[in-house]
């Protein structure tokens, strides 16, 4: 058992409300656009785009399937030689619903339903997606370029730093040993007079 549609139900049973859709359809397609309730547009738009879908196939099994939702065949001619060659790029979304207020008389909400007829310039995907990879190699080429040419800059900048720790360990080894051979010999002469005492006091004892 087909699934009942959800919402409310336009005209007074199924049947009625398939034929005004199919009609609405095939006025849509004549006109390009129509005025209706906001409910109505809401219903007719995916029968509306189910019919381009059909449409753009373009054989004969196609063609059949929407004449038994259209019965004039001068809408599903013009439906299959002037409007679907005009979506043919476009993936869908072939009509647009637009408010346009309420009505006067019981101030129903008002729309326009009408055709997307624009040329579309579709989007180069695959063009895209073969530019970033080749993008990303050459930045990562470029990086390891530059790795590259900092490496021996930053070995030469240790070996520098190198070379300095050592001049300057030296330098200080060479001070340090300065420092001991000019304090020697002041050790010695302030020893030298503390032994003269000494024995000096050693031979007035014995006296």
């Amino acid at each position: 058992m087909p699934k009942p549609t959800k919402g409310p139900r336009l005209g007074g049973g199924p049947a009625h409300e398939r034929l005004m859709l199919n009609q609405m359809a095939s006025q849509l397609f004549e006109h390009k656009r129509i005025q209706t309730t906001e409910t109505k547009a809401k219903r007719l738009q995916p029968v509306a785009e189910r019919l381009v879908t059909f449409a753009k196939r373009g054989d004969l099994h196609a063609r059949r399937r929407v004449m038994r939702q259209i019965l004039d065949k001068s809408v599903v001619h013009e439906l299959f030689t002037e409007i679907a060659p005009l979506v043919e790029n476009r993936e869908g979304g072939y009509t647009r619903i637009i408010k346009t207020g309420f009505r006067k008389g019981d101030n129903a909400p008002l729309a326009v339903i009408e055709l997307v007829l624009e040329p579309v310039n579709p989007k180069p995907k695959r063009a895209k997606k073969a530019e970033a990879p080749a993008a990303e190699a050459v930045a990562a080429e470029d990086v390891a370029e530059e790795e590259v040419a900092e490496v021996p800059a930053d070995d030469a900048d240790v070996a520098e730093t190198v070379e300095e720790a050592e001049e300057a360990a030296v330098a200080e080894a060479d001070a340090e040993t300065a420092e001991v051979a000019e304090e020697a010999p002041e050790a010695e002469t302030e020893e030298a007079p503390a032994a003269d005492v000494a024995e000096e006091a050693a031979e007035e004892k014995a006296e």
